[in-house]
């Protein structure tokens, strides 16, 4: 047990392992942000792509599907084979590759583009990783997903804000993925003050290494669960297109919702520990379907940016409560390591599934597709709740 008085040392204190100083905590936190930077400005990214012809509408599924598989994959894999050592030098590396690839990006297109967006998720998905180790292994995940959350937001709105305002008018797509580019840089260089290791995880005698069913449950919920919102955001442009609205209204629809998104993550933060994790799903899940609805009618302009705003600040209010909704169905935590796993799987799986439904006139089926993802894996949710033998985490 950590000493008492040297408590306020440390920013982090661990459930597994020793307490983390604060810097190291920081840079665990933002080697996180770096890999999901992207998922920001991504819908727009995608948008001007397609309206280019550099992707067509079904591409735009299929880029955000390689690039959060990826991403998922390797978070998932990442968590079982590799040891969490040499942390400092591999983070370092991680950030450059990603670099490298951002900028590949600016000379590619169709089938190119795809497969550059898949190498940089896997290496999105590494950096997430090493984030996720951190708060699984912390003593309030909730409440620390909660932070990392936040400023994952806040990075992704101040980008967005920079590509709607000023990087897209001027140089497209391509300036984008060089803003990319330019942060995972500086991100290299910051790597070095990270954690260097996290202690292992531990394992029952006579048990892989892998969750228990009741964890592989609640990963799957996770995933189909995440899988109906990202069907639906990766085609925020068309969908507001096909009401009659211009892709201004989409662009400012990413930025305010990202910035709805930043209250929503604080308020989660706040609420940890106070709050059980079953409310949030059940209130989330009523104004995404709420917001949905709207979405298949013709709106005015300013309400599907408010609609799309409700949608972001629940969204971001769910996502830290995810960890001990895992943790509820696996107190060993082994399934809550996975759980930005199956969280980017299931980002990968919506609009992979939206994609073979969708055609260039009409994208309005990812709105049944969504609803028809949500519910099942919310019943699965509340199955997992009321069936638990032990004290609710949250």
């Amino acid at each position: 047990m950590s000493d008492p008085a040297a408590s306020h040392d440390h920013t982090v204190h661990e459930a597994v392992g020793p307490a983390l100083p604060p810097v190291e905590a920081g840079v665990a936190l933002a080697l996180g942000v770096n890999g999901l930077l992207v998922l920001g400005p991504l819908p727009v990214l995608l948008g001007d792509l397609a309206d280019t012809h550099r992707l067509t509408a079904a591409g735009i599924g299929q880029a955000a599907t390689v690039e959060l598989l990826a991403m998922g994959v390797a978070t998932g894999l990442a968590a079982i084979v590799i040891k969490p050592e040499r942390l400092k030098a591999l983070g370092v590396l991680i950030c450059i590759v990603l670099a490298a690839i951002d900028i590949a990006c600016v000379w590619t297109g169709g089938a190119a583009i795809m497969a550059m967006r898949a190498a940089a998720g896997v290496a999105e998905g590494l950096l997430l990783w090493m984030t996720v180790g951190m708060i699984a292994r912390t003593v309030t995940p909730e409440r620390w997903a909660g932070v990392f959350f936040t400023a994952q937001v806040l990075a992704q709105l101040a980008l967005s804000v920079a590509c709607a305002s000023w990087i897209m008018p001027r140089w497209g797509a391509n300036g984008g993925f060089v803003a990319l580019a330019l942060v995972s840089l500086a991100m290299a260089a910051g790597a070095i003050f990270g954690p260097g290791r996290y202690a292992p995880l531990p394992k029952p005698e006579g048990e892989s290494g892998s969750p228990p069913p009741r964890g592989w449950i609640a990963l799957l919920a996770t995933l189909v669960y995440v899988s109906a919102g990202g069907a639906i955001g990766v085609y925020l442009q068309p969908l507001a297109e096909q009401a009659g609205l211009g892709a201004g209204v989409a662009r400012t629809a990413v930025s305010v919702s990202l910035a709805a998104q930043v209250a929503g993550a604080a308020l989660a933060t706040a609420l940890a520990g106070r709050v059980r994790y079953f409310t949030i799903f059940l209130i989330t899940s009523a104004v995404s379907l709420a917001v949905w609805y709207a979405f298949a009618l013709r709106i005015p302009g300013w309400l599907f940016i408010a609609a799309n705003a409700a949608a972001g600040l629940t969204a971001l209010l769910l996502g830290p409560f995810l960890v001990p909704m895992t943790i509820e169905a696996d107190p060993s935590r082994r399934a809550a390591v996975q759980s930005g796993g199956a969280q980017l799987l299931g980002g990968a799986l919506g609009p992979w599934l939206a994609s073979l439904l969708v055609g260039d006139r009409d994208v309005h089926a990812v709105l049944w597709l969504g609803a028809g993802l949500m519910l099942p894996a919310l019943a699965v949710v509340a199955w997992l709740h009321y069936s638990s033998r032990r004290v609710p985490v949250t």
